[in-house]
C-alpha cells in the first residue's frame, strides 16, 4: 500500500458507480519512468510485442497458441481514445488499458508525431514513500515505523499538546479500500 497525503480522507464513490482509480496513487505505483499519452495523440502500436507480452503473462509459449496475422504490418500508427488505469486486485500490479484505431493510409501519410504526442512526464506526486503492510502492521498489538522524515513531509502536523503526540490517519489503497492508522510521536 502507498500513503500519500492527497489521498487522506478523500470521501468514497457512490455505490453503483464505477470506481475510478487515483491517477497520482497509480502513477506512484507505477513509477517515474512510466508515462501515459494524452487521449486524442496518436501513438505507435507494434502487434509482435502485443503478442509477445500476451503470451508472457499468460504462460504461453509465444507460438503456441497466438494468431499470426502475416499481411499485418510491424507497426500501425494509431489514435488514442481511451485510457483507463487498473491494478490487478492480487498483485497491485498496475496497468492501463488504452483503446487505439489505426490509421487510414492517407491519414498516416498526412502526419508527423509531434513531440507533445509523445507522452506526458509522469504524474507522480512528491510527497509519497512506500510501505509494505505485514500482518503485525494491521493488528491492535502491531505497529510500524515510518522515518521521521517521510512522517514530517507526507503526513498532517502532529497536535503536540497531547501526550504523547497522536493523531488518526485515514488512507485509501488502490483497490479504495480504507485503512485506519494511530499516528504516535516517540523519540
Amino acid at each position: 500500500m502507498k500513503l500519500s497525503s492527497s489521498v487522506f480522507n478523500q470521501p468514497a464513490e457512490e455505490e453503483g458507480e464505477k470506481k475510478t482509480l487515483n491517477s497520482e496513487l497509480w502513477h506512484a505505483c507505477a513509477g517515474p519512468l512510466v508515462s501515459l499519452p494524452p487521449v486524442g495523440s496518436r501513438v505507435v502500436y507494434f502487434p509482435q510485442g502485443h503478442s509477445e507480452q500476451v503470451a508472457a503473462s499468460t504462460n504461453r509459449e509465444a507460438d503456441a497458441h497466438i494468431p499470426n496475422y502475416p499481411n499485418l504490418p510491424p507497426q500501425l500508427i494509431c489514435q488514442l481514445h481511451n485510457v483507463t488505469m487498473h491494478a490487478d486486485a492480487e498483485t497491485d500490479e498496475v496497468y492501463a488499458q488504452m483503446t487505439l484505431q489505426p490509421l487510414s493510409p492517407q491519414e498516416q501519410k498526412d502526419l508527423y508525431l509531434l513531440p507533445a504526442e509523445l507522452g506526458a512526464p509522469s504524474k507522480q506526486p512528491t510527497n509519497y514513500f512506500c510501505k509494505t503492510l505485514t500482518a503485525s502492521d494491521t493488528s491492535t498489538h502491531g505497529g510500524f515505523s515510518v522515518p521521521r522524515r517521510a512522517a514530517e513531509k507526507v503526513f498532517p502536523p502532529l497536535d503536540y499538546s497531547q501526550q504523547p503526540p497522536a493523531q488518526e490517519l485515514i488512507a485509501r489503497d488502490l483497490h479504495d479500500n480504507e485503512w485506519k492508522f494511530r499516528h504516535i510521536f516517540r523519540g
